[in-house]
């Protein structure tokens, strides 16, 4: 229930600016889409930010905040488990061969 009054609050707080920027809601679509993909990629300047003041590179703060999957959702072909692409592969060590396998 918590979830859907903060919904109901940003949403109220959302048609107050469009009033004061006497924008008419609903927007035209490709407006509002623009509007949705800065929503979006707004809520990654902080968590992204942070990283790269901590130092880490903007691609690997990128893939550490998830932004991807975050705004463009699962792409299609990658419904699978997600691999994180700097994984080492690590060959298992081979066994010694014995003479007595059971």
């Amino acid at each position: 229930m918590k979830v859907y009054l903060i919904s109901l609050g940003a949403g109220l707080l959302v048609g107050v600016v469009y009033s004061l920027l006497h924008v008419r809601s609903p927007a035209p679509p490709i407006i509002a889409l623009i509007g949705l993909l800065g929503i979006l990629a707004g809520e990654q300047v902080i968590p992204i930010g942070k990283k790269v003041l901590s130092g880490a590179s903007f691609h690997t703060a990128w893939q550490a905040a998830g932004s991807q999957t975050h705004l463009f959702g699962r792409l299609p072909g990658r419904h699978g488990a997600v691999i994180p692409v700097s994984a080492p592969k690590v060959a298992a060590p081979a066994r010694p061969a014995s003479s007595k396998e059971v």
